[in-house]
């Protein structure tokens, strides 16, 4: 298995802005083989901005490195660059593999 994450930090206020966006987007995900799951998560939130961390779980990187290179994942990062106010700097990749 093979987990991508990214880490969002969203200005405050803005919370509600975002979570608008991911539940309007059609990420396709569940047509692309290899594909498990996915889930968005809240953390905390302090004065200036709240972290969010998409988690897509594959079953192989391999799998997720097709993902990357396919007609499904340009069409759900087609807007991507919108609403750069509401971020506070890119999403953070993080990628892992599962050992346990």
């Amino acid at each position: 298995m093979f987990i991508a994450m990214n880490r969002f930090k969203i200005k405050s206020g803005f919370e509600q802005d975002f979570l608008a966006i991911w539940q309007g987007r059609d990420s396709l995900l569940k047509t692309v083989p290899g594909f498990v799951s996915f889930n968005l998560l809240q953390a905390q939130s302090n004065d200036e901005y709240t972290l969010f961390a998409s988690h897509a779980t594959w079953q192989s990187k391999a799998d997720f490195e097709a993902w990357t290179k396919s007609d499904a994942f340009r069409k759900a990062h087609a807007n991507a660059g919108n609403r750069r106010e509401i971020y506070m700097g890119p999403p953070q990749l993080e990628l892992f593999e599962v050992v346990i």
